[in-house]
């Protein structure tokens, strides 16, 4: 068994994937315009946006708006950084360097959502 997509709900697709390919820069693989759209990552996984209704409730909990628990790796995260505030991405901090070597940033999408960007230190 393996991991073929890791899913993002969002309210507006055309709004998000606005911001996923314009702002983050990510490619689009597939969309059907209306529900669905997956990224090219050159792996196995997929980071996937799809449109839900924020009313949903899912074992009490909304699904979109929240931290998903996804690490897009960066080389350079403060260039990254950087872009992204230019473009008026919103972060819960500035880069954070780690004791395990790593440095992350946490950014929201247009629905909330909190990604996280990753560089490793060699």
């Amino acid at each position: 068994m393996k991991i073929g997509f890791v899913r993002v709900f969002v309210t507006d697709l055309r709004k998000s994937l606005d911001f996923y390919t314009k702002t983050l820069g990510m490619e689009i693989d597939y969309t059907d315009e209306k529900n669905w759209a997956q990224f090219k990552s050159g792996e196995d996984v997929s980071l996937a946006i799809e449109k839900s209704d924020p009313n949903y409730m899912e074992q009490g909990s909304k699904l979109v708006g929240r931290f998903v628990g996804v690490t897009l790796m960066v080389d350079n995260l403060q260039e990254q950084y950087d872009r992204l505030v230019s473009k008026g991405v919103e972060f819960t901090g500035r880069p954070e360097k780690k004791p395990w070597g790593g440095t992350l940033a946490h950014l929201k999408d247009p629905d909330g959502n909190v990604l996280t960007l990753m560089q490793e230190t060699p």
